[in-house]
């Protein structure tokens, strides 16, 4: 990650992708490559969980298309202790199930962050329900 001169003045803009906003920019999505373009700039942070990549796989786009992509975003370490968390949250949210799942690991990995976090995502209203208010979330 690059560091702004600047960066005092102004957090870091974080975005986490879902299934969903990783398949749009794998595709060549005008505005979710503007985003990742950002992070190719510096001016931003894109991070993803290791579930999203894997369910966001899709047959028909080449290794060079996802290699390209994935250069531009950052893979989150995950383990027992953010499976732990995902697990509260969906207690918390009062869900369960493979369904919500990834959103939940999703969730963890973006109230880790620092900065302006925003999660791009098709399920906007279950993330909403796992994230605090600080955090964007905005459909895809």
């Amino acid at each position: 990650m690059k560091k702004r001169a600047d960066e005092h003045e102004r957090p870091l803009r974080v975005f986490v992708l879902d299934c969903e906003a990783l398949s749009l920019a794998v595709r060549g999505d005008r505005k979710m490559i503007a985003w990742l373009d950002l992070a190719a700039r510096g001016e931003a942070e894109v991070v993803t969980s290791p579930m999203t990549l894997v369910e966001a796989y899709d047959g028909r786009t080449t290794e060079q298309r996802w290699d390209w992509i994935l250069s531009r975003l950052t893979v989150a370490d995950i383990g027992k202790d953010e499976a732990r968390q995902a697990r509260r949250l969906l207690a918390d949210a009062e869900l369960h199930g493979h369904k919500y799942a990834i959103d939940a690991v999703l969730a963890v990995i973006a109230r880790r962050q620092k900065g302006q976090v925003t999660v791009f995502t098709s399920d906007v209203d279950d993330l909403e329900r796992l994230v605090p208010d600080s955090i964007v979330v905005k459909k895809v």
